[in-house]
């Protein structure tokens, strides 16, 4: 996984362009509204979703697993933003607690066993009454049975990627035991652009 996306951004460098997805917007809104100081983003990339939580007064913190990534980062964000080089299976990489937690479209990259550390890794480094929000691919998604069948709702895309997909039923499996409170599908963009399909994932929010 690591050697994928670093040759993947050596090779495209900031691929998705500077803006932030929608729900990295209403997820910092979200956090704001709730008192959030301090803020940890799994799969971080180059810091495209950071910045609306830097802007919005927070510190950030960042797990990367390309070093060419973060160093795409340090451009923009020098040492405003630490981030942590290594891949999440390896959390926790510090002993800090965080008012909030914002994965985006990492989660489905994941296996069961992978997913389940996780998730427990992430809500053990939540303060009290902090949040934990999870973007993931949803099997309403258009990708959905596309690809060499891994496991169940699990697909291998044509570049080796095995990416899951979830249901109302496997969104409460994995989290009702940590905390909980909202689960919602949504498509990102929130609005299609260039006739190009949304994609479709769950918004998943818990609280400690």
């Amino acid at each position: 996984m690591g050697e994928f996306w670093e040759s993947s951004f050596i090779d495209k460098q900031e691929m998705w362009g500077s803006k932030p997805v929608d729900s990295a917007i209403s997820t910092s809104e979200f956090f704001k509204q709730h008192g959030a100081k301090n803020v940890l983003i799994p799969g971080f990339g180059y810091g495209r979703n950071a910045k609306i939580f830097l802007d919005s007064g927070m510190a950030v913190t960042g797990i990367e697993i390309s070093q060419t990534a973060i160093d795409l980062a340090s451009k923009h964000f020098g040492g405003n933003v630490k981030i942590h080089h290594g891949s999440v299976n390896l959390m926790p990489f510090d002993e800090e607690r965080y008012d909030g937690i914002y994965c985006y479209a990492l989660l489905h990259l994941l296996n069961q066993e992978e997913r389940k550390k996780f998730i427990k890794d992430c809500y053990s480094q939540l303060k009290s009454n902090g949040y934990m929000v999870f973007i993931s691919l949803s099997k309403g998604d258009l990708r959905f049975g596309e690809g060499k069948k891994i496991d169940d709702d699990t697909f291998e895309t044509k570049h080796g990627i095995n990416l899951f997909f979830y249901d109302s039923d496997s969104v409460k499996a994995e989290f009702e035991e940590y905390g909980l409170i909202e689960a919602n599908e949504e498509n990102e963009p929130s609005i299609q652009i260039d006739n190009k399909p949304p994609q479709k994932f769950w918004k998943i929010v818990c609280r400690k």
